[in-house]
């Protein structure tokens, strides 16, 4: 039985090295070469290699070996023949021009050509013929590898990646300075296929992005779709297989149809240009701002953190108008100072038109809010909160920032799915004890650490080595660290970080492996305190409710050009959902009905999934899981 499973799994790899063959090739790097040489040779872009060779990215060696993908353009060729001379030839008893056109690799109709008696007489035994000698020559049609296409109307990079068969990563390399969102009439570079290969997008159909190391059988899971399911709809990809950041066609399903794209759709989905009337409420408190001189002005910046917070803000906000502009929406915006007073908030609506607004974006603090969102909830104006959490939910009220419930349920599920899973350890602090008993319940094994404390039980932060190597097994380890001390999250951290050990065999040291999660994030890991390489070495992870930017993302780039500073992430969140807040108003009737029609929204650093709650308003319910990857915070694909 184990003989016929091995060759079963023979036959399957051979199999897949042979579908394999079809799509690649291989190179010698030549001394002199280039990259873009070597992809213009075979038809594809210098992406297509880098792709598939990081490596050449950094330095290009002759020798090298390159793995060249199938061009996505077809090649023509042409063959020239050339006569060279002839060849005499008797002819024998029962051969004909079509054994002789086929044994000399000539048309017959070329004989003929040049022995002229044939055409009047049929062959004889004894004819003497001349037989042409040619020199074939296969000439290769010089075809660019990418050609200009212009942006059509609601066209955005994921659709324009699915119709020409590439990813969207593939997309912007081929397109460095193409924008975050495109334009009509907008030319940009794709592959250069035949009008016949392109594929149109059927609204009938929902379309999901592969992302990074996603296989059949995970997508099986995920998306309740066999693998020749994925195939019928989608043409081409038995052979190519799966690739991060292709676009899939699916059947129709409204959970997934916006999650990867729905960033781009909302844009593709723009059709009301009315003019909308956006209002924005926050604590400026400009009444106590020294205006006398710069110097002054800069003292009440900084002494004022709400000051501070509202600038911050309010410079997303105006990014975010004008690149709303850009896409032909019309707006009419009004800024209020609510000076962080409730009085002056009720002043500021009584004393204004508020039954034509299409939504309120603030105020930002708790009791603020609350009385914007009571006094507006009769003309049924939407108000959102840009960071309050545990809101008073009105039936108006969109509370943007995800509950702390749903961060911690992030990280507890992610562990709980983790099938690498073999031992489990909760540090905790005595202010934590709580926490630390809820973890237990829902991981019976895990083992329990307490900081330690001194003759009179108060809580000394920190934890011996042996306390917590005595909790580790060899394996894989998952400790959670659950404190909002500096100091103790230190403590451990750099413990955890010095117990990971390789596997050493003359030594008998087995193989241990330790990640560190937390249920709150908080300033305690933030601090300089804290070594970001240990946290990288224990690729800590956790959920919050904004991920890190790319520092090459449009926005940021923009933002600096603006302001010559780099966005913070409160005017990263004036943006994002001032970008949401508009764009949901004119791609539904209003904001309540967005809520169904795009049930994932995406932006630079946030996204946003309203959940309504059956007596009361809507509140984010989406978060991201991130972790440290060398010294970098990059977000966890489940």
């Amino acid at each position: 039985m184990t003989k016929i499973f091995s060759i079963f799994c023979f036959l399957c790899l051979f199999s897949f090295s042979v579908v394999q063959a079809q799509n690649y090739s291989t190179h010698k790097v030549k001394k002199g070469e280039t990259i873009e040489g070597i992809a213009k040779r075979y038809y594809v872009t210098p992406f297509d290699i880098y792709s598939l060779n990081p490596e050449a990215k950094t330095e290009l060696k002759p020798n090298t070996i390159l793995i060249i993908p199938k061009s996505k353009v077809e090649i023509k060729t042409t063959i020239v023949k050339e006569l060279q001379g002839f060849k005499t030839h008797k002819t024998k008893r029962k051969e004909t021009l079509y054994s002789l056109a086929k044994k000399y690799n000539v048309e017959e109709d070329e004989i003929k050509k040049h022995n002229k008696f044939l055409y009047a007489n049929p062959l004889r035994k004894g004819d003497k013929l001349k037989i042409p000698i040619f020199k074939t020559t296969e000439v290769v049609e010089e075809v660019e590898p990418y050609r200009t296409y212009v942006v059509q109307p609601k066209e955005g990079k994921w659709r324009i990646a699915y119709k020409f068969g590439i990813t969207i990563e593939e997309l912007e390399a081929l397109n460095p300075d193409m924008g975050e969102v495109l334009q009509e009439g907008q030319e940009i570079k794709v592959p250069n296929i035949d009008n016949e290969a392109e594929k149109e997008v059927d609204e009938q159909f929902s379309y999901y992005k592969v992302l990074p190391r996603e296989g059949f059988y995970r997508l099986k899971l995920k998306l309740g779709i066999e693998q020749a399911e994925l195939e019928a709809l989608n043409p081409g990809l038995a052979e190519s297989g799966l690739k991060s950041g292709m676009i899939l066609k699916i059947p129709f399903n409204e959970a997934f149809s916006g999650e990867e794209t729905n960033r781009i759709s909302l844009v593709d989905s723009i059709s009301d240009y009315t003019t909308k009337h956006l209002v924005v409420m926050l604590p400026f408190r400009l009444n106590r701002v020294d205006f006398d001189s710069i110097a002054g002005t800069k003292r009440s910046i900084k002494r004022d953190p709400y000051l501070d917070a509202s600038l911050d803000f309010h410079s997303g906000v105006l990014m975010a108008i004008d690149s709303l502009k850009t896409l032909g929406i019309s707006l009419k915006v009004d800024v209020y100072d609510t000076k962080n007073q409730v009085s002056e908030v009720a002043q500021i609506i009584d004393d204004n038109d508020f039954e034509e607004v299409d939504a309120v974006i603030g105020p930002l603090t708790s009791k603020t809010f609350e009385k914007a969102s009571s006094r507006l909830k009769g003309f049924n104006i939407p108000v959102v909160s840009p960071i309050g959490t545990n809101l008073k939910l009105y039936d108006n009220v969109f509370q943007s920032r995800a509950p702390a419930d749903l961060l911690k349920n992030k990280v507890i599920n992610y562990v709980k799915t983790d099938t690498l899973l073999s031992n489990i350890v909760i540090i905790a602090d005595s202010k934590h004890t709580a926490i630390s008993n809820n973890l237990k319940q829902e991981f019976i094994a895990a083992k329990q650490v307490y900081s330690r404390k001194d003759k009179e039980g108060v809580d000394k932060y920190y934890v011996g080595r042996q306390d917590i190597e005595d909790a580790l097994k060899p394996g894989n380890n998952i400790v959670f660290l659950e404190t909002k001390d500096g100091g103790f999250a230190s403590n451990v951290t750099s413990i955890l970080a010095s117990l990971i050990q390789e596997e050493n065999e003359e030594e008998a040291i087995e193989q241990r492996d330790i990640i560190l999660v937390t249920t709150d994030f908080n300033k305690a890991f933030e601090g300089e305190e804290v070594s970001n390489e240990h946290l990288s070495k224990l690729q800590f992870h956790y959920a919050t409710t904004s991920k890190s930017y790319d520092e090459n993302d449009v926005f940021a780039k923009k933002y600096e050009r603006q302001y010559h500073i780099t966005p913070n992430k409160r005017a990263v969140k004036g943006f994002d959902l001032t970008m949401d807040v508009v764009l949901r108003l004119v791609s539904s009737e209003d904001l309540f009905m967005s809520v169904t029609k795009a049930p994932i929204t995406e932006y630079v650093e946030n996204k946003f999934s309203y959940k309504k709650k059956l007596f009361g308003g809507y509140y984010n319910d989406t978060v991201y899981l991130v972790k440290y990857q060398d010294l970098t915070i990059v977000e966890v694909k489940q």
